[in-house]
């Protein structure tokens, strides 16, 4: 009867582990899922990119995750999550570990706080720390760890996407006010795009969503009746054009509410809807509310059935291998005079 029910108990684990998916661009080993981030950020977005894509920014707070970030990286070194930005000199990671809890062993000559203004924490190739400025840019690591938190019809972890079966789309409405170029930033993060109207029934059904947020619902001082959406003119005034390229007319709306686009203060480059579902032109470098859109099925999502071992993550780091040629060459020609090559 024990055997029976112990074996009842993991055909449960195995076919709920089945169920467990995550983003296909993150890599799933025994500890959780881990994307590398080859461009670099200033720590503060490597912060926000992490967090909407559904992780933190990863930080060695344990050996056998400290391995898997530096099978990840090539370059010198990539920023982690641990940092001292609320406080001079008090370290902890993103998800509240204090420095004096991870094991670390400092660069030499550091950390020295250069200037007074080093508050981030990076982890270098040779597995040392160093402190660092939080706003020059690095690479970096984002971490989510095992979970039983599956995705959902949106394909995401964020419950605030919901499916819209008249457009086959999933919308987000922020009633944090961002700039444009900010908004832009986190729909990306999140799987998705700033919201583009494609026809009169999507109209109605970004009408219908703008109308779940009345001002009421949104704090600070900001226009309550416009959000970002996806389209701008390129700073010219007839040049309305969606984020992915298309004329507005291309993409199969192009309808203003009355008396817009009017530049009303120079500047207004950047789409909104109102709403009514129809557009607007706003400041780009003002603040309000947006609306994300996102498929289904992007970004792809992958099962948590198969450990990568440690070693398959293992790449080609040319600089690496370009640095092992020179110092095989090098070590040959001190060894074998003949091959010095003379100086010019």
């Amino acid at each position: 009867m024990k055997f029976i029910l112990k074996y009842v108990a993991l055909v449960v684990c195995f076919t709920f582990i089945d169920g467990v998916k995550f983003r296909c661009d993150y890599k799933y080993t025994y500890l959780g899922w881990l994307k590398y981030h080859e461009i670099p950020a200033t720590w503060y977005d490597a912060r926000l990119q992490c967090k909407f894509e559904g992780g933190i920014l990863a930080s060695p707070t344990v050996p056998g995750l400290k391995t898997l970030m530096l099978d990840l990286f090539c370059k010198p070194e990539i920023f982690t999550g641990i940092h001292a930005t609320f406080s001079k000199e008090q370290y902890y990671s993103v998800d509240g570990i204090p420095l004096a809890q991870i094991p670390h062993e400092w660069e030499s000559n550091e950390p020295d706080n250069k200037n007074d203004s080093e508050r981030c924490i990076t982890l270098n190739s040779n597995g040392k720390f160093s402190d660092a400025r939080c706003d020059e840019p690095r690479p970096y690591i984002c971490f989510r760890e095992n979970s039983q938190a599956d995705v959902n019809v949106c394909g995401t972890l964020d419950s605030e996407y919901h499916f819209e079966s008249s457009t086959n789309k999933c919308y987000k409405f922020h009633t944090t006010p961002r700039t444009f170029a900010r908004a832009n930033f986190v729909c990306s993060a999140e799987g998705g795009h700033l919201a583009i109207i494609n026809s009169d029934e999507e109209s109605r059904v970004i009408a219908q969503v703008f109308a779940k947020y009345p001002a009421s619902k949104m704090i600070g001082n900001f226009q309550k009746d416009f959000a970002f959406i996806g389209f701008h003119n390129w700073g010219e005034s007839a040049d309305w054009t969606t984020i992915h390229g298309q004329s507005i007319q291309e993409a199969g709306f192009a309808k203003f509410t009355s008396g817009q686009p009017d530049n009303a203060t120079t500047g207004e480059y950047c789409g909104s809807v109102l709403r009514n579902g129809l557009l607007g032109d706003l400041g780009c470098e003002n603040h309000f509310a947006f609306i994300c859109e996102k498929s289904p099925d992007y970004p792809l999502l992958c099962d948590n059935i198969k450990v990568i071992d440690e070693s398959n993550h293992n790449h080609d780091c040319t600089n690496n291998a370009q640095e092992k040629q020179i110092e095989s060459v090098s070590n040959k020609n001190k060894t074998n005079p003949k091959h010095i090559v003379p100086a010019s």
